[in-house]
């Protein structure tokens, strides 16, 4: 891969004297990666973060960062001969992650933990200590790729593989660390990966893949959430649609706007959540065409794609957006609101929850550009939608 990596990575300089920090968290992904750039000439260094330290979750299968992945990062370190490093972040953790995870559940909000990671943990602390150590590029093992545009910038773009494709997590990620971050990885396969790390010969090869929430101990989130809020797992009302108690709940913290199983209500028609309220500690429950919205308005809104996003948005720009990461990109217009930016979805969504990320993409497919995204903090159903969805509800009376 000499030379084709090179072309990609678009890095000035001789390898040689170009230095290099790689992310290892002591995955495959991370792994191969930096072997890769190593095997390219490249002056590598490896750092793994110390997030947690939770006991059971040092050696539990599926945890990241944990006790085992820091013995795997640096076995493969010495392997391929580079130096390593681990860095304790756990407060850093702590604050920026389990605590902001902890507050988004409380408040009925559905989070996603590895965008907070990345924005303030990988892109944030960790890209400033490796410019400390002189490297000019901090490399992940991210499925996800970078392009320089024309006018020299850089653009993050879908892996090619679109079942490994982490864009949804990186939305967040921004012009001035895109040009310093680079993917080797984005435009492999996840088999051609481990391939790969057989051919080097690191054990990690056929290592199972790390789980989204990495810092739960025992795989229940909500145990981590009643430690840290104990309010969250207080219990309270479900009602319909109507405001009408049907039933209790255990804590709304249980609970995610979408959900099915776990209400413990007998209907004639599945329920599913539709709203948690978590100043009353309700939890608001209906049909399934009760849960299409598509009106979003967002929070904390990141703009990487051309020009300034008041001026590309003007009076609305045509985008495709992500709301769950196993949904694919649909065709929206995003638009300037009081106060902040709002999507309006052109065919509706199921399930979308305050707290989750709405992703924006140039093309419903293919290595898409990111624009960015935000957060959601509401979503509604205009009055067409609403009555389109509730029609068969309506019809079922009828009949």
């Amino acid at each position: 891969m000499t030379g084709t990596m090179r072309n990609s990575l678009d890095i000035e300089g001789r390898p040689q004297d170009t230095k290099i920090v790689v992310a290892m968290s002591g995955g495959v992904d991370s792994s191969v990666t930096a072997a890769l750039l190593k095997s390219e000439g490249y002056d590598v260094i490896g750092i793994t973060l110390q997030l947690y330290d939770h006991g059971a979750a040092t050696h539990r299968k599926g945890a990241c960062c944990a006790g085992q992945d820091i013995h795997d990062a640096r076995n493969v370190a010495e392997r391929i001969g580079i130096p390593h490093y681990v860095l304790d972040y756990e407060s850093r953790f702590r604050e920026s992650v389990i605590d902001n995870f902890a507050d988004s559940y409380a408040s009925g909000e559905t989070p996603v933990p590895c965008i907070e990671c990345n924005r303030s943990i990988k892109f944030r602390d960790l890209l400033k200590t490796a410019r400390e150590l002189g490297a000019s590029t901090l490399a992940t093992g991210h499925y996800v790729a970078s392009r320089r545009m024309p006018d020299g910038s850089r653009a993050l773009v879908c892996a090619a593989d679109a079942d490994r494709d982490q864009s949804y997590f990186l939305f967040a990620t921004t012009r001035e660390q895109l040009d310093y971050l680079r993917f080797p990885l984005g435009d492999m396969t996840k088999a051609q990966t481990r391939e790969l790390a057989r051919r080097f010969g690191l054990d990690v090869a056929d290592k199972q893949d790390s789980q989204d929430i990495c810092f739960v101990p025992t795989g229940r989130y909500t145990d981590v959430i009643g430690q840290l809020r104990p309010d969250a797992i207080d219990p309270g009302d479900i009602v319909d649609l109507d405001g009408h108690v049907i039933g209790r709940h255990r804590g709304i913290v249980h609970f995610t706007v979408g959900q099915r199983k776990g209400l413990g209500i007998a209907a004639s028609a599945p329920l599913y959540v539709v709203k948690l309220d978590a100043a009353s500690r309700r939890i608001v429950v209906g049909p399934r065409e009760a849960l299409r919205m598509d009106h979003i308005v967002l929070r904390d809104v990141n703009w990487i794609g051309d020009g300034p996003l008041d001026r590309a948005v003007g009076n609305g720009l045509e985008i495709f957006v992500r709301v769950r990461s196993t949904r694919a990109p649909q065709p929206a217009w995003l638009r300037a609101a009081e106060g902040g930016y709002e999507v309006e979805l052109v065919a509706g969504e199921e399930g979308v929850s305050p707290g989750q990320a709405c992703a924006f993409y140039d093309a419903p497919s293919g290595q898409a550009r990111v624009l960015g995204g935000g957060f959601i903090q509401s979503a509604t159903a205009s009055g067409a939608t609403a009555k389109a969805a509730m029609q068969p509800l309506i019809e079922a009376v009828r009949g």
